[in-house]
């Protein structure tokens, strides 16, 4: 039953992925996006200029890389809360978007054009991961508590930093910060689309295989060493793995709020606590979800919403009602 859903689920991610290609400001016909996709496989008729590069050039990479960095940060949240025992834990937890930010803002205003914006977001969201695991590392140990601590340790510092860079940077700057801040796929191009897919499909694939290994690792480090499972080892790999698909997904598209927070949620009680479902389900619902909200972002206007207001508007609603009714987001 539960592989049944995943396979429902996963087609429906393909069904919210060919209808958000047909919206935008020029709506293109259901029947001539499958004809441009089929004329681009080698097995259809040539598509008209002005569709082909609506559909090919702009948004299917768009949907695509919205696609993929919603499952990447759903996966992660689905992960770091796993590995925390706590609800209310998300991808950002050590700093990853606090760091990438404050790289990003240090790009801007340099206007260097050897550490592009993307490349120093990453490289500052890894260190600030790099140095919340390190300080909360004591005698070969990191307990989950340090990291947490450390983690908003960590976040306070790149945050305080970024607030400097914001109060000296020039007005085109500080709006350019602003709005990276807030998220958004409007720079989706291919080039960057297929590293970041291999990247993050990788990633995620891996992650789901250590899926009992993490189940076990729910249950308690010291039941975890009882049967076998090196619990350092396993949470080092998971916590990289989590905090590398959220900091090159933070370094490409901005910082997204809630997803990795509220989707974990919805997968649970769909599927249940059982990782090796749970892990893939995230990630189709991620994916589902952050298509949706994207596509919300760019019809709903004649210009474009940033992605964080959408995801905010959607999930802050979600989250009362779990609250107001008292359903229970359960572990074990």
């Amino acid at each position: 039953m539960k592989k049944f859903l995943l396979v429902i689920f996963f087609i429906i991610l393909l069904l919210t992925m060919t209808i958000a290609i047909h919206f935008g400001t020029y709506k293109v016909p259901i029947m001539d996006v499958f004809n441009v996709i089929a004329y681009h496989l080698g097995i259809g008729l040539k598509p008209i200029v002005k569709i082909n590069i609506i559909v090919w050039e702009v948004r299917i990479p768009r949907v695509i890389l919205a696609s993929i960095v919603g499952m990447a940060l759903s996966t992660a949240g689905t992960v770091f809360q796993g590995l925390f025992q706590n609800p209310l834990v998300e991808p950002y937890i050590l700093g990853v978007s606090s760091g990438a930010a404050c790289g990003a803002a240090v790009s801007i205003v340099l206007s260097c054009s050897i550490l592009s914006v993307q490349f120093t977001a990453f490289i500052f969201a890894m260190l600030a991961m790099a140095m919340a695991y390190t300080l909360a590392t004591r005698k070969k140990e990191t307990p989950l508590v340090n990291l947490i601590l450390s983690g908003i340790i960590v976040s306070s510092l790149f945050t305080a930093i970024l607030n400097y860079i914001k109060i000296t940077a020039g007005d085109k700057q500080l709006r350019e910060i602003t709005f990276w801040l807030m998220g958004g796929f409007y720079t989706a191009a291919w080039k960057n689309v297929k590293a970041l897919f291999l990247f993050i499909l990788v990633s995620i694939i891996i992650i789901w295989a250590f899926g009992w290994k993490l189940n076990v690792l729910t249950m308690g480090e010291q039941e975890a060493r009882s049967m076998g499972v090196s619990v350092g080892p396993l949470k080092l790999i998971l916590i990289s793995l989590a905090t590398f698909i959220t900091a090159i997904s933070v370094a490409t598209v901005g910082i997204i709020s809630w997803v990795g927070l509220m989707v974990p949620h919805m997968a649970r009680m769909t599927i249940g606590p059982d990782h090796r479902y749970l892990i893939p389900l995230s990630a189709l619902f991620g994916g589902i979800f952050m298509v949706i909200c994207d596509t919300l972002a760019r019809i709903l206007i004649m210009g474009e919403i940033p992605i964080s207001i959408i995801t905010s508007i959607v999930g802050t609603p979600y989250l009362i009602y779990l609250l107001r009714t008292n359903r229970q987001v359960y572990f074990n």
